[in-house]
């Protein structure tokens, strides 16, 4: 009985061990079994993936052509050369690359003219990285420090040419006297500043440009496809410096003086003076060529008048002509007004010369010298008659046109002018390269997609992708 007994407990051990074994292997076949599925649906999904991400490549490798190679930049043209802009043309695209077996929505889209052309001018910023290095910009920073100072000089000089004409004013209404008009060099002083500048300082042997468009339908004035959503987490976000900005501006557009010396042939498009354009966003080369050269005027003014101040020279030679006009004047009060108004005036005309100069492709320094001066006091009461014309110096080492137009970029706020950028470079692509469809708003540059699909037994995946030029 014992042993029937252990033997009747031995069988069923054995029996309970056989079951427990059992019991293990279903648990290792389920968990294969699982670790299969996990392995096959996750493949599944990494091919959807790898599909959206080859089709969104693709899709972007569609770049502009003409807007990659005349300015340098990557975008997507959204409207497929239609002119009509629509999202469903971007993810219609998406089937054509082998995505079409999914639903495709856009979450984030960034195209070049948003935040003010902020697109543009990261473009522009690695351009001229990957172009120039790092070097050229830092080759700048002392002129860009120079440069800076210009600005507030030139307010400074506005507020005291205009303190001392009206403190001459109020000692002559004192005394209830004026100056006499023959010999007067502010009378014919203030005769030329009526006239109209560019009439003053341009070479008589070329002609204004008299070109002019139509700016209502440009990107900087009309109504713009925007993009949305912020990709600050997957792209840099920001814009050039206003050095590089000038940098890539001058090498893609044009100005009223080309390089060499001065002379060569118009360029094409629109406005033959794009340069200018960025500057003042007028419609005409003239009126554009004219706010430039106000511009530099001003500047040379006040570089002009801070160095007639310390010629003890030329200082002397404006006090001696002061005090014939105020020969019926004996007050020193009135001289010394006149003698300031003298030095005022004499540099408004060397900035004339200085300007003839540029627009003839001369160079004048900065900051003058008696050696660099080039007008003298009596030469000023001929300036602008019909026989005379003094075209100026070129000054080694001085500062060509294009540097002045540089200076005047740099003091340009970056938003403006990318948009005026952005005007000249959709004016062009449509008028000179025949794309009557092209907008700079249609041109995609950053993007992200959500995506669902369905892969099997009513498994559904969901995921985003993003893509942009970098």
């Amino acid at each position: 009985m014992r042993a029937r007994a252990y033997r009747g407990g031995g069988e069923a051990l054995r029996g309970e061990m056989t079951a427990f074994l059992a019991l293990i292997f279903i648990l290792l076949i389920s968990f294969a079994g699982s670790l299969l599925e996990s392995a096959s649906i996750q493949s599944a999904k990494n091919y959807r993936r790898a599909d959206v991400n080859r089709a969104l490549e693709s899709v972007f490798a569609e770049y502009q052509r003409e807007l990659l190679e005349e300015y340098d930049l990557f975008a997507l043209e959204g409207s497929y050369e239609s002119g009509s802009w629509g999202e469903e043309k971007v993810t219609g695209r998406l089937a054509f690359y082998g995505a079409g077996s999914m639903e495709h929505d856009i979450t984030r889209l960034e195209i070049l003219t948003d935040r003010g052309g902020s697109p543009f001018l990261v473009q522009v910023e690695d351009w001229v990285r990957h172009r120039y290095g790092l070097d050229k910009l830092e080759g700048l920073l002392g002129n860009a420090q120079i440069w800076g100072g210009q600005e507030q000089a030139a307010e400074d000089y506005r507020k005291k040419e205009q303190a001392g004409e009206d403190h001459l004013a109020s000692l002559l209404e004192e005394q209830e006297q004026q100056l006499p008009e023959e010999e007067n060099p502010l009378d014919h002083v203030e005769g030329l500043r009526k006239s109209p500048l560019l009439s003053l300082v341009m070479p008589r042997d070329r002609q204004v440009s008299d070109k002019q468009t139509d700016l209502s339908g440009q990107p900087s004035r009309r109504s713009l496809v925007s993009g949305y959503g912020s990709f600050d987490d997957v792209a840099e976000q920001g814009e050039a410096s206003r050095l590089a900005l000038g940098v890539y501006l001058l090498d893609h557009f044009s100005c009223a003086v080309p390089e060499g010396d001065g002379s060569g042939e118009e360029a094409v498009g629109p406005l033959a003076y794009e340069l200018e354009y960025i500057l003042a966003g007028k419609a005409s080369d003239r009126e554009n060529l004219e706010a430039a050269v106000q511009k530099i005027l001003l500047i040379r003014l006040a570089a002009n008048f801070a160095y007639i101040q310390t010629d003890s020279v030329r200082k002397a030679e404006a006090s001696a002509m002061a005090g014939t006009l105020c020969a019926l004047l004996a007050v020193p009060a009135v001289i010394q007004a006149v003698t300031q108004a003298i030095l005022f005036a004499w540099s408004f005309g060397e900035s004339i010369v200085d300007i003839r100069a540029l627009l003839g492709g001369r160079k004048v320094p900065l900051v003058k010298d008696s050696e660099s001066w080039q007008l003298t006091l009596s030469s000023l009461l001929k300036l602008g008659d019909g026989e005379e014309w003094n075209e100026g110096k070129d000054t080694t080492g001085g500062m060509a046109y294009r540097d002045y137009i540089q200076m005047l970029l740099f003091l340009t706020g970056t938003g403006e002018a990318a948009m005026r950028s952005l005007d000249l470079i959709e004016m062009d692509l449509r008028t000179e390269k025949g794309l009557d469809w092209f907008r700079a708003d249609h041109c995609i540059t950053k993007l992200e997609l959500d995506s669902r699909c369905s892969l099997r037994r009513g498994i559904s995946y969901r995921f985003s992708t993003y893509f942009g030029y970098n």
